[in-house]
């Protein structure tokens, strides 16, 4: 298991004892104050141990090995399942506390022992911030000091991505919950336990179709982080035997990467010196770059206008 793979799954075992703990609970205190908010909450803690699962459902299949359906392995299997772990964040999490929020309103019922549901989701804010202290730690690791969001943006861990964004939107709930429950005791109206669970929804909501948009061009296709796309190219270029690099394609396949070559090179004594060569330099980005398990080099020759 390489570094970054074993970093997620730590952070995911992280977030999953977290959220077992919470789920467990929240309900129970959902149950005994009858508080709209805290039950949003314990749905979302519930969504957010089954999102774990299929997060590491998702690092187990991307170890199976190549075969011939599957030539380049199943290392992409991870997106699907961040996927269907944003999917559910956004239907189960979201949209069902808004729906529960709206049926509050329309049908107000007081909380019951509200200091209950406060003090639970107090003990809710510490466990949930240990666990994106963990993702937080995990992330710092391979950051290279980017600013969190500009990682979130660029990254190609989307499971460590989707731990972090559940943690984070978790934290915020819980202080939107704290507060629409405060605000219930303090005013007596329990309306404002029905906009806190509305709240929580649309906040999930919007978490999930970020994590859907960072997804997606995982899906669809996306090149090797920008800072490992152009160091690869430097190297390439600063090669004695390479005159020049055409053009080069790199794509993330889970933690592994491909890349394709096209490099003008340079005179060679014979054509066995020429594979020589390449090999070399195959072989000199793998030994730096241990994640690029493919590399396809198409040598080429200066052109009359190059000359």
């Amino acid at each position: 298991m390489s570094s970054s793979n074993e970093g997620s799954t730590k952070a995911i075992f992280y977030a999953l004892g977290a959220n077992g703990g919470i789920a467990l609970a929240k309900f129970a205190a959902a149950t005994y104050t009858g508080s709209g908010a805290m039950l949003a909450e314990a749905i979302h803690s519930l969504a957010d141990c089954t999102n774990q699962v299929f997060l590491l459902i998702g690092l187990k299949e991307a170890k199976r090995p190549a075969n011939a359906s599957h030539p380049m392995g199943y290392a992409r299997v991870v997106y699907f399942w961040a996927m269907m772990v944003a999917l559910l964040l956004f239907f189960v999490g979201g949209a069902f506390s808004v729906m529960e929020g709206i049926e509050h309103l329309k049908h107000p019922q007081p909380i019951s022992t509200p200091w209950i549901a406060l003090g639970v989701l107090g003990v809710s804010v510490v466990l949930e911030a240990f666990s994106l202290r963990g993702a937080l730690v995990e992330i710092r690791k391979i950051a290279q000091g980017k600013p969190f969001m500009q990682w979130f943006r660029e990254t190609r861990q989307s499971e460590l991505m989707v731990v972090a964004g559940e943690d984070i939107a978790a934290l915020a709930g819980l202080a939107l919950a704290f507060v629409a429950v405060s605000l219930t005791v303090i005013t007596g109206n329990p309306l404002w336990d029905a906009c806190g669970t509305i709240a929580v929804g649309l906040l999930l909501m919007i978490v999930a179709v970020l994590v859907i948009r960072e997804v997606k061009a995982m899906v669809t296709g996306e090149s090797a982080a920008p800072e490992v796309h152009a160091a690869i190219k430097a190297y390439i270029q600063a090669d004695a035997d390479v005159a020049g690099v055409r053009n080069l394609i790199s794509m993330q396949w889970g933690e592994q990467v491909m890349i394709a070559v096209q490099a003008v090179m340079r005179p060679q004594p014979s054509d066995v010196a020429l594979v020589d060569a390449i090999n070399r330099i195959e072989a000199g980005i793998q030994q730096r770059w241990p994640q690029v398990h493919w590399c396809f080099f198409e040598p080429d020759h200066a052109a009359p206008e190059d000359k």
